[in-house]
């Protein structure tokens, strides 16, 4: 139990399927696990129209606030399946981290430098809200089914779906899915079931997660410290979370025994160490953890495909685990509904692996380092931080190479054979495979941001001075591409607010930033997945190339 939380009991249902005779019913989807990746996963899927069966083994939110920090990609996907507003609204956002080497500063950062982007560089919030949000999210799709304390026992991969059996008080059950989304966490029973690879490291080391209530004045940022007077020799983490709530990670090392370091007379007696005698805290949650970085090979096998901790896992520092695994449905749904509805190939979905491995790489590499870098295996590594962080102090050379976590980013899919190669000069980070910067619009006379006008299908972004500027000719092109097997919408971007021509939508770009930060002038084009990320851009619309950018993104080239 916890004193500041009150843990949701979701009702469990007795299945139809019991009382059939007979084969079990087909799903078109069909996602195991209720954690925020699957949920997330879930609710994509049901708001495009498609039914979806969800199903977990628990009838509550995961226990302990475990995830905490979660970035702006992740928050702008939130936004876009319905989410965003309640996560940013309950948690606590942050942008500044510091670092600290005993009691001295020696590195600080700022994740969101640049101005008018609706979401900041980082939100904290326990993990159980944000499940709660999302169930009640999920809740209000008709199309999406969840059947709580519903335990997947056994999966038979089958080459036009899966058959699963299913567990529950009134006995157990089987049913068929045409796809099977695999959330089911960094454990994964199904991904042993299927007896499938998981390769990696896993780091010697011991961490204790203490949440903590108090009241305290600390700012709403990112406090890292190495060898600090209260924990000599080892590291230490803070962070603040909603409802009065600390997370401080103690550096235990691998000798440590978890069950004795959850012990309030060893946790306390740390965190006094800490924060002073005169401070009055509760001790809210207590674990002991372990980390790894390992990822399966692939992510898809045949049609069950693997999301979030079930398909890879990193150490906690830098906030990859669940923004990555938020990423994952993201890429994946779009692709998955285009081949449920024959306006793909299921190659289509070997993409999805192959952006998300690429992607996993990154978080995997960029974490091994960190963890190296504060978990040091050797003296001769532990003499190479300790420098790196005395020179920290007076050098700015050295601040760069201080690494207590590099916190996640969004994955820009640069090598992905989805993109169309640019054939025209353009300056910036808005490349093919970039995700879309935001900006401040104007959509109907209502102020608004960029994102909150884009995803859930292929968008066509082009540029205008004003909406006259779009003659008969370009607005018969956009049309026709709109009517496409696999239409692609468009807003004309302009400076100058005036009517529009019919069948036109206009965002008007009220501070020039859309324009600014995609390098666009005048008659420039990009090309959006469904998933935000460009996958095309041009000086001029030509609609053949449009055309042909929508083929090979769909892999229909």
């Amino acid at each position: 139990m916890l004193s500041t939380y009150t843990y949701p009991k979701f009702a469990y249902r007795r299945p139809a399927e019991l009382d059939r005779a007979g084969k079990g019913d087909r799903h078109p989807v069909v996602v195991v696990g209720a954690g925020p990746i699957g949920l997330a996963a879930a609710i994509d899927l049901a708001m495009q129209g498609q039914r979806v069966l969800l199903l977990d083994d628990d009838d509550t939110v995961s226990v302990g606030s475990r995830g905490l920090c979660y970035a702006k990609r992740a928050l702008e996907i939130l936004d876009r399946i319905g989410c965003g507003d309640a996560v940013v609204d309950k948690g606590v956002t942050w942008n500044v981290g510091r670092t600290f080497f005993g009691r001295d500063e020696v590195f600080r950062f700022n994740l969101q430098p640049e101005a008018e982007h609706h979401r900041p560089g980082m939100v904290n919030l326990q993990q159980y809200y944000l499940e709660e949000f999302l169930v009640r999210r999920a809740e209000q799709l008709p199309n999406l089914e969840l059947r709580w304390k519903h335990k997947v026992t056994g999966v038979t991969p089958q080459g036009d779906g899966a058959r699963l059996q299913v567990e529950t008080a009134d006995g157990t059950y089987a049913l068929e899915a045409d796809w099977l989304i695999v959330a089911d966490g960094a454990r994964s029973p199904i991904r042993r079931m299927l007896g499938l690879d998981i390769e990696g490291k896993v780091f010697q080391d011991r961490f204790l997660i203490a949440d903590v209530v108090m009241k305290a004045d600390f700012p709403a940022e990112r406090w890292f410290w190495f060898d600090p007077p209260f924990h000599p020799g080892q590291s230490v983490l803070l962070h603040r979370e909603a409802d009065n709530v600390w997370r401080i990670d103690f550096q235990l090392g691998w000798d440590a025994d978890p069950e004795e370091e959850k012990k309030p007379e060893r946790v306390i007696p740390r965190i006094r160490a800490m924060l002073g005698p005169e401070r009055e805290f509760e001790l809210e949650w207590v674990s002991v953890y372990t980390f790894q970085c390992r990822r399966m090979q692939r992510f898809r096998h045949g049609r069950v495909l693997f999301v979030g901790d079930a398909a890879h896992q990193v150490s906690p520092f830098g906030a990859r685990g669940a923004n990555s695994g938020i990423q994952d449905t993201d890429n994946l749904v779009w692709k998955l509904l285009l081949v449920m509805r024959g306006l793909a190939p299921e190659a289509l979905l070997d993409s999805y692996s192959d952006e998300r491995v690429a992607a996993a790489d990154e978080n995997l590499m960029n974490s091994t380092r960190s963890t190296d870098f504060i978990t040091p295996k050797s003296q001769v590594s532990r003499d190479f931080r300790n420098a790196v962080l005395t020179l920290a102090r007076e050098h700015g050379f050295a601040r760069g190479l201080v690494n207590s976590g590099r916190l996640s980013v969004p994955s820009h899919l640069s090598d992905s054979a989805l993109n169309t190669p640019d054939g025209d000069a353009f300056a910036g980070t808005m490349a093919p495979g970039a995700p879309l910067a935001d900006a401040p619009v104007r959509a109907e006379g209502n102020e608004g941001w960029l994102l909150q006008h884009t995803g859930d299908a292929f968008m066509l972004l082009l540029f205008a001075q004003k909406p006259a500027d779009v003659d008969a000719a370009m607005l018969a092109a956009l049309r026709a591409l709109a009517d496409a097997p696999i239409p692609v919408q468009t807003k004309l971007v302009v400076r100058e607010d005036a009517p529009a021509p019919a069948g036109c939508r206009v965002l008007v770009d009220t501070k020039g930033l859309a324009a600014e930060r995609l390098d666009a002038r005048p008659g420039t084009a990009y090309l959006l997945r469904p998933d935000q990320h460009v996958t095309a851009r041009w000086r001029r619309l030509d609609a053949a190339a449009v055309r042909a950018a929508v083929a090979r993104a769909t892999c229909n080239a």
